[in-house]
Parts: structure tokens; sequence; C-alpha cells
């Protein structure tokens, strides 16, 4: 009997060993292409670093608070493979030299354009540097993109950063105190919360600019992606990607995504909308009311079967299709940033919303906290229509 109980014992003991083994096996897989030690570095008096993100499914998430970039992510496929789904480079010093400066970035303090770089705010006059053209792009000439973050609190599940975007600050008023917490649970689920506040009358509009490929890092055109978007009505913009104030139906137009359709299906139609973004490159007034959490776009990837739906409080989403990606940067896994190999969906408020009474407001009132949030689910699917 006590040789019976010393074997079982032994047998319940190697079993365990053996489940606590894989478990740390899948919490211990990294970015084969990222050395935490090419992030450790100090910029503006300030220390970066890497952090990793890890759940109970293998996947993991890379960010960098160094402009509060997601590096990369993790994503298992069909055949249980991990793909890094989020283009990136290997080192800050690679984001910094990038021809691109928005590689995964948290953008802020006002995302995509305002017209001239102008805006009234409580009868003052402001003007922020013109750094696309003759309008502002992603908060000026220097965004939070370029700034290093805080770490307020870091775990395997958890990341969040802070900053305090000081009045004046690219001409900008009051002291904005920002906050954006990454966090990833075990249903490979992606969730970004923002929380901002003022101690003056200011606008924001926070988002992150990650660019995506569903097949992979480098793995070749993003056209084959199929795209699903919740909107029946984008806003239109001038030759300069500025809105003109107007709605325009997406009804028998190339920029229809109710129902799944490949990315490059119209892509090369003749179109005055497509010709101003050099492809997609326009924001979609989602059909969402309030501020409720809501699925509001899906796209899966042609070749992994990767699917990602996208989640937002937020009223709009900028569709990029990487129509300025000119081979120029070189991936962390050695890839070019070749044309259209990346996407970007953004969740976002309206392009040059100060100038537009009509479109949901940014303004930050003074001692008022403001909170969104977006989340991005991944899961592995079977067919590339699966939405």
């Amino acid at each position: 009997m006590k040789i019976y109980i010393l074997l079982l014992s032994s047998i319940l003991f190697i079993g365990c060993q053996k489940n606590l083994s894989t478990k740390e096996t899948a919490q211990t897989v990294t970015f084969k292409n990222l050395k935490r030690a090419d992030f450790q570095t100090t910029t503006d008096g300030v220390k970066t670093d890497l952090y990793v993100l890890k759940n109970e499914n293998n996947m993991q998430v890379a960010i960098t608070n160094y402009g509060g970039r997601v590096v990369g992510c993790l994503v298992p496929n069909k055949e249980g493979k991990l793909v890094d789904v989020v283009v990136g480079m290997s080192s800050v010093q690679g984001f910094k030299n990038a021809t691109e400066p928005y590689f995964g970035a948290t953008i802020g303090r006002v995302g995509n354009r305002i017209n001239n770089g102008k805006f009234t705010l409580g009868g003052i006059d402001y003007t922020i540097f013109q750094n696309n053209g003759k309008n502002m792009l992603h908060g000026g000439k220097k965004g939070y993109q370029y700034v290093v973050w805080n770490v307020k609190e870091s775990t395997d599940k958890k990341l969040v950063l802070t900053y305090l975007s000081k009045d004046g600050e690219e001409n900008f008023p009051g002291n904005l105190q920002v906050e954006v917490t990454y966090a990833l649970n075990n249903n490979n689920d992606l969730q970004i919360d923002y929380k901002w506040s003022s101690d003056k009358l200011t606008v924001a509009n926070l988002t992150n600019h990650a660019f995506f490929n569903l097949n992979g890092e480098g793995s070749g055109s993003i056209l084959n992606h199929v795209l699903q978007i919740d909107a029946d009505y984008i806003t239109p913009v001038d030759e300069t990607l500025i809105p003109d104030g107007t709605f325009a139906a997406v009804e028998n137009t190339p920029f229809d995504f109710r129902s799944p359709e490949k990315i490059g299906t119209r892509i090369l139609e003749e179109n005055s909308q497509l010709k101003y973004g050099k492809g997609y490159d326009h924001n979609y007034k989602l059909n969402k009311e309030g501020n409720s959490l809501q699925k509001v776009a899906t796209m899966v990837g042609d070749i992994s079967k990767i699917k990602m739906e996208i989640h937002t409080t937020e009223p709009g989403l900028q569709f990029y299709s990487g129509n300025f990606m000119e081979s120029k940067n070189t991936f962390k896994n050695g890839k070019k940033d070749n044309f259209r190999t990346a996407f970007c969906l953004e969740t976002q408020h309206f392009p040059d919303t100060p100038n537009h009474e009509h479109f949901p407001s940014i303004e930050v009132k003074p001692g008022v906290e403001y909170t969104s949030q977006s989340v991005y689910h991944f899961e592995a699917t079977t067919d590339d229509l699966s939405l």
C-alpha cells in the first residue's frame, strides 16, 4: 500500500510539473527580433524601456514608453503559429530615425489634421505648427509620438502610461494630463483606455497609430485583406485632406465597406477622394450613437486568416491604406516598409473638428475628466469573409 501511494504521488507530482512547464513555456515566448536593451536609453532626461503584455493563449504585445508605441503584437493564426501583426522598429533609435514618425504611436494632443493649423477656442485664436503642408497633423512639430511617457504601472497584463502636456506645448492651451492604459486579457482583447483632463479650456483628440498587416510584418501587400466598416458616410476632404464639412454617402462608391470587401477591389477606381488620399486615407462617420462601446470594424488577413475586430466609444474611424509607404524604413524583422504593406484603422474624432461646429466636439473643459476606450479583438478564422 505504501509503495502504491508513493507511486501515485510521484505520478501526480510529475503531472503537475508538466502542466507548470507548459504554462511557463506559454508565458516565455518572446519577440525574436526585439532586445530589451535596444529600448533602454534616455530621451529628454527620461528613461525608455520595452514592456511586454502576455496572456494564456501566447498572445503578446510589445510596447515602449517612447511615444507610447505598440512595437509588435504576436497573435496565434489558424494553425496556432504566432504572427506579428503590428509593424515596428527594433529599437528606440530606429523609431527616431524612421521617415514615418507615427509607427505604433499614441497620437495627441489633437490627432488628424487642423486646417492651416488654426482654430478659435473661447474667443482666442490659436496657431499650431504646420507640419503637413499647410495643415497641422497629429499634434504638430513634436506630437506625443516623440515624447517619453512615464510608467505608472506595469504588469504582465497591463501597462499604464502618463504624460503631462504642458500649457503652451505646440501652442495648445492648458496643462493636459493624459493617461493611457494598455490591457491584454485571455480573450485576446487588447484594450486601450484613454483618460485626460485640463486646467484650461483646450482641445484633445487621442488615438493610437498602429500599422497592421494581419498576414505578418513585412509579409507583402494588404490589398487582399478583407474589410468591413459599419459606416454609411465619410467626411469628404479637399486635396490637402481637410474635411469640407459635409457627410458623403458611401453607397455606390469605393468607400462602401458596409459588406465585407477586399481593400484592393476598388482602390484604383477613378474617384476624386481616392485621388486626394492617393488611396484610402479618410474618416468614416460610424453608425453608432453616443459614447457606448460598439463593434465598428472587422479586418481579416487573407493568408493568416487572423481576424481583428475593433470596438470603440469614438464617433470616427480613420482608414489609411499605407499609401505613403516608400521602402525607406526597415522593420524589426528586416523587411522594408514597402508600398501598402500595412494599414491603419484609427479610432478618433473627426479631422479638423475645432473648425466645424456640427462635428462631435473635442473641447476639454477645465476640471472635467474625459475618457475613451478602444478594443482590438483577435481570433483565427477559416474564411476570408468570415466576418
